[in-house]
């Protein structure tokens, strides 16, 4: 089985992927933390290299032929990623959500290595909204798509509220079911 986790920005897509691969005994991709390797190495923060990718398509290409082509390779995986869904359409197809005041708390804590750091919750705000509005602009661009569309899903969690471990239980028991 194939898992893909797509959802908001700290809505904790890594968090449960890895949580998830390693209850399953899966493997675990990330495809936050590929561009964001590809970010650090660019010396770009991953809103530069979004914002990059908007005139350039390698910055999303590359990382959708890649999850591509794990969908026609591997099997028993999770994969988080915010078009995951699309391009391993024969997966389990998990959408996290979460308050945006909830998910800027969330980041400040544990910031990314290619991400620029916030001096406060609003500013982070403001910053990942602006993500969501760029990754929805290049989507459409080059797929006609928006990750946001919980009809893409087969789960849908909103995850203000719960634990991560109230999380997995809700995946795994849908999972069973």
């Amino acid at each position: 089985m194939i898992i893909t986790i797509s959802g908001m920005p700290g809505s904790g897509k890594s968090t449960i992927g890895k949580m998830l691969a390693e209850k399953l005994g899966y493997k675990q991709y990330s495809m936050g933390d590929l561009r964001g390797r590809w970010a650090i190495e660019r010396g770009l923060t991953i809103d530069e290299l979004n914002k990059l990718g908007e005139q350039e398509d390698w910055t999303d290409k590359d990382a959708d032929a890649y999850q591509e082509k794990l969908g026609k390779t591997e099997d028993n995986f999770v994969i988080d990623g915010r078009l995951s869904f699309h391009f391993i359409p024969q997966a389990f197809k998990i959408f996290l959500t979460v308050d945006p005041r909830v998910a800027a708390q969330r980041v400040i804590k544990n910031p990314r290595p290619d991400e620029k750091l916030a001096a406060s919750v609003e500013e982070l705000m403001a910053a990942q909204q602006a993500r969501v509005e760029n990754d929805e602009r290049r989507y459409e661009k080059y797929y006609k798509l928006s990750f946001q569309d919980k009809s893409n899903y087969d789960l849908v969690i909103d995850t203000t509220d719960l634990t991560p471990g109230k999380i997995l239980d809700r995946i795994m028991a849908r999972l069973k079911s």
